[in-house]
């Protein structure tokens, strides 16, 4: 059985004997098909590809998705926001990822909270009552908080710092898309250039200094005008407005233990404890709803 995640920027794969993290942006006519080819056999699905602007509609996507995908495993199976797996490309497809995640959870940690800090978004899903999460569309989860659209990799950085204070004074940033949470979190030591897995703004190269320089950029300066501590207090304001949406999300839900997931597992958990997927047997955490949609088909006799 494999578990397959198609999202707008990346596609996760987990099979029997390892797990595969691709960045396939679907706004660039990213070829799926291509990338699924050589995999065998049955397939588990979920989705959250089909909000990529490169289509009309939602239903669009669903439809891209689906026939790109069987084209390849004729036998994929789709799991949707109602709980169960499809094979038509109906609307409880879209954006099923998250559920999938809880869904394989719910049974293993039934008092906890999932946190998983991807790229682009982070799920911030309470475990207990399930039976109360199937139906939720991003819309209504982004209105609960349970959809945080902000990531380790992606996000501009002007998306959540209107301004910060760089030697004393509160600096405006431009709303330019000069810098993203890359280049913050791999000034902080959160990444290494290897983990800098998205195109940067400027289109050069991972390293610790072009990234001081993309984020003094962002305030429309040259690293040698606010120096690197003033490109560093960009950084870490940047990390504390993300740290102030998920602590907000949190406190909406009670006080649950926090299971960290996604690529920014380790930093969640050493920001709000609880539980690193990441270190838990099998869990194949920073691709976790690939693997929980595996799971929960081979739980449910698919």
């Amino acid at each position: 059985m494999i578990g397959i995640d198609i999202g707008g920027a990346n596609t996760k794969i987990v099979t029997d004997d390892e797990v595969i993290i691709r960045y396939c942006p679907l706004w660039k006519e990213a070829p799926i098909g291509e990338m699924l080819s050589g995999i065998e056999g049955e397939a588990a699905v979920v989705m959250s590809g089909e909000l990529a602007d490169c289509f009309y509609s939602k239903a669009e996507g669903i439809r891209f998705i689906v026939d790109a995908v069987l084209d390849v495993l004729p036998d994929a199976r789709f799991y949707g926001t109602d709980g169960r797996f499809h094979t038509e490309p109906v609307p409880q497809l879209a954006a099923a990822n998250w559920l999938a995640s809880a869904d394989f959870l719910k049974d293993h940690y039934p008092d906890g909270i999932l946190l998983d800090f991807g790229s682009t978004t982070a799920d911030i899903v309470p475990l207990s009552p399930f039976r109360e999460l199937p139906g939720r569309t991003d819309l209504s989860r982004l209105r609960a908080g349970m959809l945080v659209y902000c990531g380790m990799l992606r996000t501009p950085v002007a998306s959540l710092l209107q301004a910060v204070t760089i030697a004393g004074e509160e600096t405006p940033l431009s709303t330019e898309y000069f810098a993203q949470a890359a280049d913050a979190h791999l000034v902080l030591g959160h990444i290494t250039p290897r983990e800098y897995t998205v195109p940067a703004p400027d289109g050069k190269e991972a390293t610790r200094e072009l990234s001081l320089a993309r984020l003094a950029r962002s305030v429309c300066a040259d690293t040698d005008e606010i120096g690197e501590q003033g490109a560093v207090a960009i950084a870490e304001a940047f990390w504390e407005a993300e740290k102030t949406l998920f602590r907000k999300s949190l406190e909406r839900f009670g006080s649950k233990p926090v299971l960290a997931a996604g690529i920014g597992a380790e930093l969640i958990h050493q920001t709000f404890g609880g539980i690193n997927l990441n270190q838990e047997p099998g869990s194949s955490a920073e691709a976790l709803p690939a693997y929980a949609v595996r799971e929960v088909a081979i739980r449910d006799g698919f």
